[in-house]
Order: C-alpha cells, then structure tokens, then sequence
C-alpha cells in the first residue's frame, strides 16, 4: 500500500477561520461518512436547551444575527485543508471542502425571543457535512449569547417590573477578547444601556454604547483628590462624572465633589449643563453610603448629582439595596457576574438529529433514546408553536412536527413533555404563533435582521406584555407548560419502546 504523503502544516498564531472552531469529531464523522457515500445526505438537528439558567422561568434566544453572519461566509481555505490532511483526512474530503459552500436552511426563533426547555430554538437542515460540521460554532454562539442576555434582563430589573439603568463593565473579567464582545452585545440586548467596551460599539453600533469615565489611578496619579477632579473637569465639563472611594467616600471624596461642582458654576455661570452629572462608589457598604450621600448632597444644594455604583455587584444584591435597605441609585455598573453569569455559567444547549431526508422528500426520524429518560430527545422534523391567552400572555408551548398546522381557535390535544404533567389535555389556542421562522433558506437570507434598538424592544415588550408574571418571579416560579401533539408523542413512544425497549 502506497503511504500518503501530507504537506507539513506550520502553526500560524495569527491565523483565524471561524469555520475551524470545532471540535475535531465533527471531521472525523464527516469524513467518514463523505466517504460511504452519504455527501449528499440531508440531516435534520434541533438545538434546544434542558433547563432555564438559575432555575428561573424563561430564557432569552440571542446570537441569531451571529450565526447567520457565519454561515453566509461559511468557508476552507488552504491553511485549512493543508493542516485536515496532516490530521489523517481523505484527500477526497479534503478536496472537496476546497469549494464547499453552505447552503441549508435554518429555521429559529426571532433574536430575542422569550424560549423555554426542551423546544427547539434552532433547526438546521443541510446536506451531511454542512450539518455536521457547524455543531461547535452554534452551540457556543447560540449559548453564550442566550446565557447573558437572559441574565442581563434580571439584573436591569426587566423580570421584576423594576427597570433600572445598567452599564455592562465585565470585558476585564470575560472569559476573552470575543467572550467580552459577544457579551457586551447580549447584555445591551438584555436591557443594558451602555457597556465599557470600545470594539463593540465599533462593530454594532451606537446602540452598543461605549462608555466610562476615569478609574482610582487617575485619582492616585495627581498629588490630591481634587486636583484629579479638576483636571477631568476641566477636559470634559459636558460629562463630569466623578469615582469618590479612591481615599475615603465621605472624608475627601464627597467634599470634593462638592468643591468641584461649586467650581464649575463658577467657571460656567450660564451654562447649567456644564456642572457634576454623576458620582460613582465602588466599594464599602453601598446601601448605607447611598443614603448618607444622597441626603448630604441635596443638602448642600446637589440634587442634580446623580449616584452609580458598581463592585461585584448581581442581580441579587442589587434588589437587596433597592427593595431591603431603601437604596435607589440612579444607575448600576455591573461587570463580571454579569459577563460571566456568574450564578449559572452555563446555557446548557444541545444539537441533536432529529431526521434523515430520504429521496421521495419524506423523513425518517432519528432519536437518541439514552438510559436517561430526561435526556431522551424529540424526534422527527419539528416545528414550534406558542398559545396565547385572551390577553396576549404566552400560556403554552407546543412541539409539532412540521406538517401539522394550527389556526387560531384550534382544539388541540397535547401531552405534557414533563414527566409531572405527562397527562392529556385538551388546549383552546385563542391564538397561535408559529415560533420558528426561516433565516436561511438554501444558504440565503430569508428574514430582514432587524437593529439593536429594534431588538431590545421586543425583548422588553415580551417580558412586560407576553411571560405570565408567575413566570417571571425571582423565586419559585413558575414552569411554563410545554406539550407534544399527539403525532410527537405517539412517534416518540413507539421509537423509544422499538430502540430502548422500554416505555417513555
């Protein structure tokens, strides 16, 4: 047998191909099927999740627009190819990845979109390699996105019906360069005004606003406190917004930013723009320190000095100082329990086949059964729908295959997909949507992505307008019903008892 020969690959530091951000399995299983004949072949996957972060009662679906981007210049180069042979694949794989473009179709919900376990949040249907091969990027994509925008609607108070203004501060403490940008995207989605981190704005935008002001070794740098905030002052007189625990809060820090305030109504006596906006603390007892300041500097004429904080702070204690200790800042810096959700770091999404495209068109479900009931997947070509009630709360999702339409007004048997709720019942959709939607039809836009700005307020309306409030409780909420037709649950039934041999 003649022994094949690679060209050597040489390790590029620079290099970067988003496309070769996967797990090598992926190659080895396209590879090998590539070569048994089955290129062609269509395959069906859904991503779908098993649990809400933080056992809450919803999640948000983000890191559409991402995804899209990086399928529509889904490609191989030669770097590519050269270091995949040296990695023991076919030359004829490899030659054919030369060219490859990808052309499926992807069906998900709308970025932003309200989600719950076990209902698909994305379909793919593609040719063998392109539907094997993506796995990795859309995992990590759909899941870290969803992960911080779903916490970044908790700690802006969105969940509670007490919105509050955040600043996103976590790109020093995300887990990377593109984990901070990525992040910083999510969390503006999540209701987050601003975020520290230049290159975001630089990518989406305006609506991803970058911003911050100085940090203590500014402070530290000048011979004293006041000096220092006379020199920001003096630079940036419409946006004097000052950090006061460099020192001491309230021995040099709040007396001078009252100096400092006095000296730029002096120094602007028409232009009562030009005064102190903001003040930030960082640390020490916040709850305490807001009320001692807020009450000294409206006694001392301030009140037009609004007050931030920031230091490790979450969701959690936030809603300690406002609802607990009569806190109410004006705004909030949050960084990295933010960026890192840190209470439950991970969206625990998975890619799953879920059918074969056979050559009449028709499909053949696959399924995953597991000795794990709760990790027995969906099987078959799904669609996704959600029942609303008489006023336009999202009570019910429902798991059909994709043949299967609803209208409103439709009667529709379910079966419950929790394994507390498995019984039958009867469901009235006073009114029915179909939650995926096409993305990519053949590799091309099907959907106008809509801006950030047009984004954050769906999110915002769905939260306010269409989750049930028991939904959104911080505490014991509760869980969204999700059910299967009939169809579903039947076929799932009888392909478990057939490839398990046991009853789901």
């Amino acid at each position: 047998m003649n022994e094949i020969k690679a060209e050597p690959y040489i390790p590029d530091e620079d290099y970067d191909n988003p496309a070769m951000a996967t797990d090598f399995y992926e190659f080895t299983m396209a590879n090998a099927l590539f070569l048994k004949g089955f290129k062609d072949s269509v395959m069906v996957f859904d991503m779908f999740f098993r649990k809400n972060p933080d056992d809450q009662g919803y999640s948000i679906s983000c890191g559409q627009r991402k995804l899209v981007r990086f399928l529509q210049d889904y490609h191989f180069t030669d770097k590519d190819i050269t270091w995949l042979k040296c990695k023991g694949m076919s030359a004829q794989f490899c030659e054919y990845l030369k060219t490859y473009r990808w052309k499926g179709d992807v069906y998900m919900l709308k970025e932003g979109t309200v989600c719950y376990p076990q209902v698909p949040m994305v379909r793919v249907e593609c040719d063998m390699i392109g539907a094997i091969l993506i796995e990795t990027y859309l995992l990590q994509t759909m899941n870290f996105h969803s992960l911080i925008a779903t916490k970044a609607t908790k700690v802006t108070g969105m969940n509670i019906s007490r919105p509050r203004n955040v600043m996103e501060f976590g790109t020093r403490r995300a887990h990377g360069q593109s984990a901070g940008i990525d992040g910083a995207y999510a969390a503006v989605m999540g209701g987050c005004i601003g975020t520290a981190n230049c290159l975001a704005e630089m990518r989406y935008g305006a609506s991803v606003k970058a911003v911050g002001t100085v940090a203590h070794s500014f402070i530290e740098f000048f011979p004293d406190e006041y000096e220092a905030f006379k020199a920001y002052a003096d630079i940036y007189p419409d946006n004097v917004s000052l950090l006061l625990d460099t020192y001491s809060t309230f021995e040099s820090g709040l007396p001078n930013l009252i100096r400092i305030d006095d000296y730029m109504a002096e120094k602007y006596p028409d232009d009562l723009s030009r005064r102190v906006k903001s003040a930030r603390i960082d640390s020490g007892d916040l709850t305490a320190s807001y009320g001692r300041l807020r009450e000294e500097l409206d006694k001392a004429g301030k009140q037009h000095i609004k007050l931030v904080a920031s230091g490790s702070l979450d969701e959690g204690m936030i809603n300690d100082m406002e609802l607990s200790g009569g806190a109410s800042f004006d705004s909030y810096g949050v960084g990295e329990k933010l960026i890192t959700s840190s209470s439950d770091p991970v969206f625990g999404g998975v890619y799953k086949l879920v059918a074969v495209r056979d050559a009449d068109g028709s499909y053949t479900p696959k399924m995953k059964c597991s000795d794990s009931e709760s990790k027995a997947i969906i099987p078959g070509k799904l669609m996704a729908w959600r029942v609303f009630d008489e006023e336009g709360k999202g009570i019910y999702d429902i798991i059909s295959l994709d043949d299967e339409e609803f209208i409103d007004g439709d009667e529709i048997e379910v079966i419950g997909i929790d394994p507390d709720a498995r019984s039958r019942r009867l469901i009235r959709a006073a009114r029915i949507e179909k939650l995926l939607v096409p993305h990519l039809i053949q590799g091309e836009l099907a959907i106008d992505l809509p801006d950030m700005e047009t984004k954050k307020a769906y999110v915002r309306s769905q939260i306010e307008n269409r989750v049930p409030e028991s939904e959104l409780l911080p505490e014991m909420p509760q869980k969204h019903y999700v059910g299967l037709t009939v169809k579903v649950a039947d076929m799932r039934t009888e392909m478990y008892a057939r490839l398990h041999g046991g009853n789901i």
